[in-house]
């Protein structure tokens, strides 16, 4: 090459370069800032504006109620920068804050140019939301970098006035320090509401000063909840020597942590369990239960019988003893809305006392649902007289809903949809996805959780209101919001962690426009968001980074999807049981399955590897795998696990209950499977069954095998008997395998006998067992 070539070489080399640098400039000018929940509507400008110690913030001296908006932004910039922005006194550049109307409640114009950052609102709240958008284009953490905000104009507004979260402290008791450090996540994310569970069977929580004991005694347990933690294994004790768990809030920590929530436009709605989950009330008096003689000693396990637990319904102690608390608590909790539970409320108690029969014939009442309902009625009707409002878990649907009564739908949506085709307002806040103790990713990999699967897509792709309900109906559905009970969360990092990054997926599904949600662009917004979250100390599930291995089964045969969250990802995986790496096979689509493997998979971001370690699963291959399932009753739609051919997808359950078992509430497991038009010769049948105490799911009483030379008429080759009782509280999984001489068969029948009923002494004696099934395998 020449020297004249060279140089023309060079210097168009030097072009493409400084093309590419100008293209990349352009594009990072171009892009969206990472602000979440995603805004109605942002247009990105030519240049910036940078926040320096020569800024200030100005708002009219007549709008003393953003004074408070402004010392928080002030605050913000002195961590990160050092910066001390000077509030309403003359400065070079301004960030004004103006109340003007016409602006949508709660909505908020932002406009960043050059010369000045100006946030328009029709009250505080679209100013601080405001702000909070503003907040997230600065850096996470202190920096020496220059504060340098992208031109922009951002119109927003909020899809649901209902934005919240609940955090149970009752099981496990947080500071209040903490209890403001969940509010200032909320805050950061624009939810609105946080739904204080202060109240249930593992402890009472608050001050009420009137009734000392409940927390003198109530707010107090041995500390041996983690050997289970389950409520009928709860012992309250007023000798701190014994009872040294627990804690509760004075009043005035409560009034404290009440102003600093409402500083970041966040309600907090308390709540008061009631008639039911109240052990812990039951342990200091009583006297309001239906048998006060039987149980709750001072010393020893104070829960001799199950069937205590629930407020009196026909003593009215018991309403006068709930009146005064709440009187206290309405002093303490200026929202509208005040939770009185209702939930799982087991009436055995009621059936057996006279006093709630006396009642009950008196009220003309038919049943002891109409007797929750007339308790719950009459707690309203007080409510109503204080000039609030009465909401309750869906349960308070039983027997007649009280007249004003807000529901909140746990059990599905299925409770919110009959409230609002009723008139009433709903709060939806289904366990799938809205509950965030549950599992959010691989159980092997992630901390011990209560069991479900909640990922962070599934939570991103919510829909709060059902499609049952007209577009005047629907208008009943206030908004959503998502619920962290703590059985399995002992410690504050481990809240953080099971909420981040859910709590801003749900932020995102209920603030901002339904038809501009997207999934790839939440999750590129996100990742600034999650490397703040590691600046700060946070803690966060990396389970957006996981493969997930599904089976497919399909015209008698089995393959294998990878997949995963993370839509920039690359898989990578081995069928031979060795460790992948970059190097492995790529995943390019399902794979079949003709023999037993174990499949291990990675993910991989940009060629590095991103998954904390390989996931893996096992497949069984035999002589069913991948035919199709019959069933003669049908398995429950909340434990679908793989669909219809979970027990031929070669998939094995696991001891999470929540993955890959089929769920059978009180009803038999009965199984068909045509073997096609070939028989097949066959000499052992196995049925996998699992058995969790705390969970309601209880081994079959017996398993039978049957099988078929034309499919039609079936003949039994042996029937298994369970051996394990059915009050052991150890998870076990068990195998019933029947072996006879060997026969060809065109098809087989399964049917495992459901114990039927919670046995003696369990929290559900009486009602409904589960029964879970998973793979079948023919030899």
């Amino acid at each position: 090459m020449n020297s004249i070539t060279k140089n023309r070489f060079l210097s168009l080399k030097n072009y493409i370069l400084l093309f590419v640098l100008l293209a990349s400039v352009v594009m990072k000018a171009q892009q969206l800032p990472p602000i979440i929940p995603k805004p109605v509507d942002i247009k990105m400008l030519q240049g910036n504006f940078t926040i320096d110690g020569t800024t200030g913030i100005y708002y009219k001296a007549t709008h003393q109620e953003l004074k408070a908006t402004a010392d928080f932004l002030a605050s913000y910039v002195k961590n990160i920068s050092g910066f001390s922005l000077a509030i309403n006194k003359p400065a070079k550049k301004k960030i004004q804050f103006i109340i003007e109307k016409g602006v949508p409640e709660e909505g908020y114009l932002l406009d960043v140019s050059r010369a000045a950052i100006v946030i328009k609102a029709s009250d505080s709240k679209g100013i601080f939301y405001g702000m909070q958008s503003l907040i997230q284009t600065m850096p996470f953490v202190r920096t020496n970098a220059a504060l340098v905000i992208p031109a922009m104009a951002v119109k927003d507004y909020p899809r649901f006035q209902w934005r919240g979260m609940m955090l149970d402290v009752s099981r496990h008791f947080f500071s209040p320090e903490l209890v403001k450090e969940f509010i200032d996540l909320l805050a950061a994310y624009k939810m609105n509401v946080f739904h204080w569970h202060l109240v249930d069977g593992a402890g009472w929580r608050l001050e009420i000063k009137k009734y000392p004991k409940l927390t003198q005694q109530a707010a107090w347990r041995v500390d041996d909840w983690g050997k289970s933690w389950n409520w009928a294994e709860v012992e309250f004790n007023a000798d701190r020597n014994k009872a040294t768990y627990g804690g509760y809030y004075t009043q005035q920590q409560a009034k404290e942590i009440v102003a600093y929530a409402k500083a970041r436009n966040i309600t907090v709605v308390p709540e008061i369990e009631m008639p039911g989950h109240s052990e812990a009330a039951m342990a200091a008096y009583p006297e309001l239960s239906c048998n006060p003689k039987k149980h709750f000693g001072q010393s020893g396990n104070f829960y001799a019988s199950k069937v205590e637990s629930n407020f009196c319904a026909g003593n009215e102690q018991s309403f006068a003893f709930l009146q005064d608390v709440l009187t206290e608590v309405m002093t303490i909790f200026p929202s509208v809305y005040i939770h009185v539970g209702g939930d799982e409320v087991d009436k055995t108690s009621w059936k057996l006392c006279a006093k709630c029969q006396a009642r009950m014939k008196t009220e003309q009442l038919k049943d002891e649902n109409e007797l929750q309902s007339y308790f719950m009625q009459r707690i309203e009707k007080f409510l109503v007289s204080k000039n609030r409002k009465m909401i309750g878990w869906d349960e308070i649907l039983e027997g007649g809903l009280a007249p004003e009564a807000t529901v909140m739908s746990w059990r599905g949506e299925a409770g919110g949809i009959q409230a609002a085709k009723m008139g009433h307002d709903v709060i939806m806040t289904p366990g799938s996805p809205c509950y965030f103790d549950h599992y959010q990713g691989d159980p092997e990999t992630e901390p011990l959780a209560i069991g479900g699967f909640n990922t962070l897509k599934k939570v991103y792709h919510y829909e709060p209101i059902p499609k049952e309900l007209t577009a005047e109906e629907a208008k009943r559905v206030l908004g959503s919001q998502a619920n962290l009970w703590t059985e399995y969360i002992p410690t504050y990092e481990q809240v953080e962690y099971m909420i981040l990054p859910r709590m801003p997926a749900l932020a995102e599904v209920l603030w901002s426009v339904k038809e501009q949600r997207d999934w790839q662009n939440f999750t590129e917004r996100l990742q600034p968001h999650l490397v703040g979250f590691e600046q700060k100390g946070l803690h966060y599930s990396k389970c957006n980074f996981k493969v997930d291995i599904k089976p497919i089964v399909a015209n008698d045969k089995l393959s294998i999807a990878l997949e995963t969250e993370n839509t920039d990802a690359v898989i990578y995986y081995t069928t031979d049981g060795s460790v992948p790496s970059i190097g492995s096979i790529k995943y390019e689509k399902p794979f079949d399955v003709h023999t037993s493997m174990t499949v291990k998979a990675i993910m991989a971001l940009h060629n590095k590897v991103m998954s904390a370690k390989p996931v893996e699963q096992s497949f069984t291959f035999n002589k069913v795998t991948g035919k199709a399932v019959q069933y003669a009753n049908a398995f429950s739609r909340y434990y679908p696990a793989n669909g219809a051919n979970t027990l031929t997808d070669g998939f094995r359950g696991t001891k999470d209950i929540g993955k890959e078992w089929h769920g059978f509430s009180g009803n038999d497991m009965v199984a068909t499977i045509d073997l096609g038009d070939t028989k097949a010769a066959i000499s052992s049948i196995t049925l996998g069954c699992i058995q969790n105490w705390g969970q309601w799911v209880f081994l079959p009483q017996w398993v039978k095998f049957e099988v078929s030379e034309d499919g039609i008429n079936f003949k039994e080759v042996k029937t298994i008997t369970n051996s394990i009782p059915a009050a052991g509280r150890d998870t076990q999984i068990k195998d019933f395998t029947a072996k006879f001489a060997e026969q060809k068969v065109k098809a087989l029948r399964i049917t495992a006998k459901n114990l039927g009923q919670c046995p003696a002494g369990h929290p559900g004696e009486n009602q409904s067992s589960w029964l879970f099934v998973d793979e079948i395998m023919v030899e």
